[in-house]
């Protein structure tokens, strides 16, 4: 038995019951991805192939008919798109390269990047979060080209993740690549662990925020990002 098992049983914790509480609320152990060290020493292809052995296993259990022509390729299907698409931002060889330019404009105020849409999945069910990042940032004297904010959202978003982990991860890491402390970040998304399963709630969503230097120290210039991210297109 595993010591998260030794403890909660020790403490008169129904085991199947915490799982389940756990698994609807937003539990984050830090703001790093949890992964074992050894993750990457298996190479995409292997993976791939463990994971459609497994899932085929998983859709026999369901009694699911694989012979059948619409379902017979469905292993594969997934274990390629586990791999080299939703989560494939688990592999830091895929994480967007950043270059700077100077700030040849001499432009100081905010540059905010809105609306730039997310899929990720959740790391309690895996099953979709999808949604809108809005990002924002003021230039210390270098800028990074608009696509590799887009790409930088996208690659923390391609992994199983908590809503909470994925906004301090794009914060911290924008923060780094501009070598700026003012950063700002939100996102606003729909999560289907809340309106497929469990509580059935489809109207609701899920808002978490970053904020960083000036955005964090000044009302003014948080607000003045609020504004931005309201004004229709």
């Amino acid at each position: 038995m595993k010591q998260k098992e030794t403890l909660l049983n020790s403490a008169g914790i129904d085991l199947n019951q915490a799982i389940d509480d756990i698994g609807d609320d937003h539990i984050s152990s830090s703001h790093e991805t949890p992964l074992r060290e050894d993750a990457f020493e298996m190479d995409d292809d292997l993976k791939m192939e463990l994971i459609e052995k497994h899932f085929k296993e998983i859709m026999n259990i369901l009694g699911m008919d694989l012979k059948d022509d619409s379902l017979k390729g469905t292993p594969k299907r997934v274990a390629k798109m586990f791999v080299k698409e939703v989560f494939s931002g688990l592999n830091p060889k895929n994480k967007p390269e950043v270059k700077l330019f100077e700030n040849k404009y001499k432009y100081n105020e905010m540059l905010v990047e809105k609306d730039i849409t997310f899929f990720s999945h959740c790391e309690h069910h895996f099953v979709p979060i999808y949604g809108k990042a809005h990002v924002a940032y003021i230039s210390n004297g270098n800028v990074i080209g608009l696509s590799k904010i887009n790409r930088i959202v996208q690659y923390f978003a391609k992994r199983p993740q908590v809503q909470e982990r994925l906004t301090v991860q794009i914060g911290n890491e924008l923060k780094n690549a501009l070598g700026t402390d003012d950063v700002a970040v939100i996102m606003d998304a729909d999560h289907m662990c809340v309106s497929s399963r469990g509580v059935s709630d489809t109207s609701s969503s899920t808002v978490t925020s970053f904020y960083s230097g000036q955005f964090e120290h000044d009302n003014q210039k948080r607000n003045e990002f609020l504004k931005y991210i309201s004004l229709s297109r």
